[in-house]
């Protein structure tokens, strides 16, 4: 008495396409691929970022490098 026969799953789903119609169910499934599919990429780049700054940052010593040249300092000024 607890569990649902095929053909009652079967009614639910025509009444569900009856109501909503293909269209919408279609672009339904098309908004949950694209949610998935960005939160699998949000994780990738998540897991690449932490191993990224696991490393441990490399310390200067002697002269500058061509990339460090353009390198800007400047005072900060508190506001009053």
């Amino acid at each position: 008495m607890g569990s649902f026969s095929i053909w009652h799953w079967l009614i639910v789903l025509l009444i569900v396409v009856l109501v909503f119609g293909t269209k919408k169910l279609k672009n339904l499934g098309a908004d949950l691929g694209g949610a998935v599919k960005g939160f699998k990429d949000g994780v990738k780049a998540g897991s690449t970022s932490t191993e990224e700054q696991a490393t441990p940052p490399q310390q200067v010593t002697g002269k500058q490098s061509a990339a460090d040249t353009s390198t800007v300092d400047v005072e900060v000024k508190t506001k009053r």
